[in-house]
């Protein structure tokens, strides 16, 4: 089952499989969080859509770290 990592640091999304812990390589963070999306809807969106995610899970998690 593939699943859909995002990296608390950068944004970064990438798509794996069989694994729990995931790496970012695009800036070294050692572990990246599971996100909500499934692997159809990660695919059925534009890389414009996939940015707007990031930066929406960004925002929403900064927050929660400031409370």
């Amino acid at each position: 089952m593939m699943k859909i990592f995002i990296c608390p640091q950068c944004g970064w999304l990438r798509m794996v499989s069989r694994r729990s812990s995931v790496e970012c390589h695009k800036c070294g963070c050692e572990q990246m969080k599971l996100t909500n999306l499934d692997l159809e809807k990660y695919t059925g969106m534009s890389e414009e859509e996939r940015k707007d995610y990031s930066e929406g899970w960004m925002y929403i998690h900064s927050r929660k770290k400031e409370k």
